[in-house]
């Protein structure tokens, strides 16, 4: 039979208290066992030294141990105990009537035995007579080693039947709070499992209480972020494809509307009509190739090949190869690359791509005549490479968003002169990825100041 996770906790639990119960039963019945004979052996050592003085006397009487030789009667009047003024007190647990004052003797001086019992030796409990400052006899006791009397064995019977009723009943109250316990346990498993199934279902609003400060209420939380992180990836994913969708729709319409134009005999075939659909061709190719950069720059990618490499190196290289494009724009390049090596660990032609975005994304939308910088410097364990250009600049409230996909500051920006609204999402991704960071900041040039950090390599 299949226990379920309520049984495996009600029996775990239950088989823990009883393993406490059974050794704490044992270690107190063996506490209580010896306790018990200790009690017994203080109480015979007493009655020895009660009888101890008349003991004394009688033997100062008679000078002596002849007067009580082989004479068990004497030997009984000696022992037996005296009532003290007052009401009668309770008669201990060692009364002669059970006996065992049988466990007494009597020695004199050279441990020989004078009356009592013979078994008694120099090794059990001793007690010396003193007469006139002579150690004349040894009043001896045989030890207990177990309760013989009636009613001490009725006394040991009653604690061991105490704590049979005390154990069973702890068990009981042990048993059902472990039911209760585990019962408890699988209530809030059970809320995580019904949560589990329907974020399965692609219910990502699903959330649940996490309740208490403990372990499952911490993996209550952890779902709550796994269902938060799979809500907004989902979000994103909508977005997304409907971003593309509203992309490829208009250079298709305008594909379509060119090409059908051209059937019906409205629009000649000439060279600016052909020059026309291969500009929008052109503008299609490029959205799906920017797009396929995003996939493939996506931090969780498998595209980058890292290797240490020297950013400067390659922002030298990059800045190379559109200086003619900048000087055509007739905007000014100025650039400051510290000297000495900017080591990153990064995948080089990534590394590329996200400089020559940046620049291109001034060489965009910067004002004729205007002014553009370039540094990148080292900043303790950081390399920061800072791209800036005069007017127009980005309102605050829109420069958060410039890294989102397919956003553009300006509606006035279009597809033929502002892009696809994907190269800064691209430059995030790949920042991303190295494990830097990209910010936009209004720059003291008029324009956008861009900000990429990456952490330096460490040789």
């Amino acid at each position: 039979m299949k226990l379920g996770l309520t049984a495996k906790l009600f029996f775990a639990i239950l088989a823990a208290c009883v393993t406490v119960l059974l050794i704490n039963g044992l270690a107190v019945q063996a506490f209580v066992k010896r306790q018990f004979l200790d009690y017994l052996n203080e109480q015979g050592v007493e009655r020895m030294l009660e009888a101890m003085p008349r003991v004394r006397a009688e033997y100062a009487r008679h000078g002596n141990w002849d007067f009580v030789r082989d004479n068990p009667e004497v030997w009984f009047v000696l022992m037996r105990p005296e009532r003290g003024p007052g009401p009668p007190r309770r008669a201990p647990p060692i009364s002669d009537q059970t006996g065992a004052v049988f466990r007494f003797a009597l020695l004199d001086q050279d441990y020989t035995s004078v009356i009592g019992n013979p078994d008694v030796g120099r090794d059990d409990i001793l007690r010396p007579v003193v007469v006139g400052g002579r150690t004349v006899g040894w009043m001896a006791m045989l030890p207990f080693q177990k309760a013989l009397a009636a009613a001490d064995a009725r006394f040991y019977a009653a604690q061991q039947r105490a704590w049979w009723t005390i154990g069973s009943a702890s068990l009981v109250v042990a048993a059902l709070l472990g039911w209760l316990l585990s019962r408890a346990l699988l209530r809030r498993l059970r809320g995580l499992t019904g949560a589990t199934h329907r974020l399965a279902a692609g219910d990502y609003a699903t959330r649940i209480d996490a309740g208490a400060h403990d372990e499952l209420g911490q993996l209550a939380r952890d779902f709550n972020l796994l269902a938060q992180a799979l809500e907004h990836n989902e979000r994103a994913r909508r977005d997304f494809m409907a971003d593309i969708s509203h992309e490829l729709r208009t250079p298709l319409a305008v594909l379509r509307a060119e090409l059908e134009a051209l059937q019906d005999g409205i629009r000649p075939m000439t060279s600016d009509s052909l020059g026309s659909l291969h500009q929008q061709i052109g503008q299609l190719g490029k959205l799906i190739e920017d797009l396929y950069d995003v996939s493939l720059t996506d931090v969780g990618a498998l595209a980058y090949r890292r290797a240490p490499v020297d950013l400067g190196v390659i922002l030298a290289t990059v800045l190379d190869g559109m200086r003619a494009r900048f000087a055509t724009a007739r905007l000014r390049l100025h650039e400051q690359i510290q000297t000495g090596p900017l080591p990153v660990d990064g995948d080089e032609r990534r590394l590329q791509q996200l400089l020559g975005n940046l620049l291109e994304n001034t060489l965009r939308y910067t004002d004729a005549a205007g002014t553009v910088q370039v540094r990148c410097a080292r900043r303790d364990a950081v390399l920061e490479l800072v791209v800036e250009d005069s007017a127009p600049g980005v309102a605050a409230d829109k420069r958060a968003r410039l890294f989102e996909r397919f956003y553009r500051a300006e509606a006035s920006r279009n597809r033929a002169s502002g892009g696809s609204g994907l190269g800064l999402a691209i430059c995030r991704n790949i920042a991303e990825a190295h494990g830097g960071a990209i910010d936009a900041e209004a720059s003291a040039l008029g324009g956008l100041r861009v900000v990429v950090r990456l952490p330096a390599l460490v040789a």
